[in-house]
């Protein structure tokens, strides 16, 4: 029984197999992404250093995981899916153990973006396993029940994260990934399938030296716009200015060469296109408001870095319920209802959080975070499957990079954009704030005075969570263009199908 027959299990052994080990790989990637975000208040204050800086930690190897993306679909050619995914764990535990023994912000940020050089090729380099493992008429439903556990790590690491804080150091958010990539390391050698490299093409040198250092430096730029006074400094916008020069070229080069490091006329497709323009909105706004949400409960609401991390379960519930049912929605039905869907739902949700106060119940905090992971859940993996659904095979791990770039960089733009409005909030707000200060002036507020400076701190964050409002919002327009009907199987696929052995069902 072939799995594009209706009654075809939806998972046999040998997927089963896979599908451990990338949930494994993709569980360090994304816990490492979020782990920290509870930590970044003790971070700020050990190493006596504000928001503009200290954020760094979080962004910088976002940007690491963005920068080396582009590397993975000629690198998965060039040395084969197995072994690049084997490299990547490799990597990820050499920078977790280095910024685990960190003894500045500076070191702890280089640290993080080696980190990041690992853990960057992990998402791309497994969901290219996974996804040409299922085929394309499994890939939603497989993509959403594989993604439970992969969206429940933002939920997980600031849990965990929060507990390591508290009860030994900051120092175990990366120790812990030594054991678990230890693990991950030796089931991918024993359970993924060998394949043998392909003959890749010439690396794209060009195009590496133009989107790389092109997107650090736009990133860079933005969220050097805290401490130099906005937008319209020379020390902000010249990066950022050089950073678009960059990127731009390299979409030139890359529309007008053969075996670009990206293939961007892959973007001429326009299920596509809408994908990744609805992947970027909701990476910004998501990975933003993760950043703030702990910061928000620890400042405003003193609680510990613990109490922090369990007040996000809601969040976790919400997503784990959505995306089994997202993902058969669009297996069956497209992407496109679904998808809409979530995004009311994530603009429910920020609006929830663009309202709170200094003394917001719990419950309606909890409720908005529930909302919140429904969104989520219905929105990212189902906006990401509708681009596969409509891909040849040979397609799949150039679509999967470009995916995955987008994403993480929308989210490392989204982490410094945000990090960039409550900094300038909080500088309009509290005495001795301005100059990339607000973190450690809203740190510092005495006991004498936070009854009547909680309410403005409150407000900062209210006003920036609007941010991620406006960005859900502005999700809707590619989100119009996803299918809003299952599509047919790509011609070339439905040809080779009936070459293919049939799967062995569990």
């Amino acid at each position: 029984m072939t799995p594009t027959q209706p009654n075809a299990k939806l998972f046999d052994r040998r997927l089963v197999s896979v599908s451990v080990v990338v949930v494994l790989g993709a569980m360090m990637s994304i816990l490492d992404t979020t782990i920290i975000n509870v930590a970044i208040n003790t971070l700020a204050r050990d190493f006596d250093t504000g928001l503009a800086t200290i954020q760094w930690v979080s962004t910088g190897y976002m940007l690491a995981l963005a920068t080396v993306i582009p590397l993975t679909g000629w690198a998965a050619d060039r040395f084969g899916t197995k072994r690049l995914y084997m490299i990547s764990i490799g990597l990820f535990l050499a920078g977790s153990a280095l910024s685990g023994l960190a003894w500045s912000a500076g070191s702890l940020i280089a640290f993080r973006v080696l980190q990041g050089l690992g853990g960057g090729m992990l998402m791309p380099a497994g969901m290219t396993i996974l996804s040409q493992a299922a085929g394309p008429q499994r890939v939603g439903r497989v993509m959403s029940v594989v993604g439970v556990p992969m969206l429940l790590g933002p939920i997980l690491g600031p849990v965990l994260g929060g507990w390591l804080v508290d009860s030994a150091s900051w120092r175990w958010i990366f120790y812990i990934n030594v054991p678990i990539g230890a693990i991950a390391l030796i089931a991918a050698l024993r359970l993924l399938p060998g394949d043998r490299p392909t003959a890749a093409a010439r690396l794209d040198w060009l195009g590496l030296l133009l989107l790389s250092p092109g997107l650090a430096a736009f990133v860079y730029g933005l969220a050097e716009t805290a401490s130099h006074g906005g937008l319209g400094s020379a020390q902000a916008l010249a990066p950022m200015l050089v950073g678009l020069a960059m990127i731009a070229a390299f979409i030139l080069h890359a529309a007008r060469t053969s075996g670009a490091l990206l293939d961007v006329r892959l973007f001429t497709v326009r299920t596509m296109s809408a994908s990744a323009l609805t992947t970027a909105s909701f990476g910004m706004a998501m990975f933003g408001s993760m950043l703030l949400i702990p910061l928000y409960y620890q400042i405003v609401r003193q609680q510990s870095a613990l109490d922090a991390g369990l007040l996000l379960i809601p969040q976790g519930v919400g997503a784990a319920i959505a995306m089994p049912i997202a993902g058969k929605f669009t297996d069956q039905h497209g992407a496109g209802r679904i998808v809409l869907g979530g995004l009311v739902m994530l603009v429910l949700g920020m609006l929830g959080w663009s309202q709170v106060a200094a003394d917001t119940s719990y419950v309606l905090l909890g409720a908005s975070l529930f909302v919140l992971g429904l969104g989520m859940g219905m929105t990212m993996m189902p906006a990401m499957s509708a681009a596969y659904q409509t891909l040849r095979h040979e397609q799949i791990a150039r679509a999967t990079t470009a995916l995955n770039i987008i994403q993480r960089v929308a989210g490392s733009i989204g982490t410094a954009l945000f990090s960039v409005v409550l900094a300038t909030q909080l500088a309009d707000r509290l005495p001795g704030a301005a100059g990339g200060g607000g973190l450690a002036a809203a740190q510092s507020v005495p006991a004498s005075a936070r009854a009547e400076l909680a309410p403005k701190i409150a407000d900062a964050f209210g006003h920036t969570f609007f941010l991620g409002v406006i960005i859900a919002l502005i999700a809707f327009i590619p989100a119009l263009f996803l299918p809003r009907r299952r599509p047919a199987p790509p011609a070339r696929d439905v040809e080779s199908s009936s070459a293919v052995p049939p799967m062995v069902e569990a």
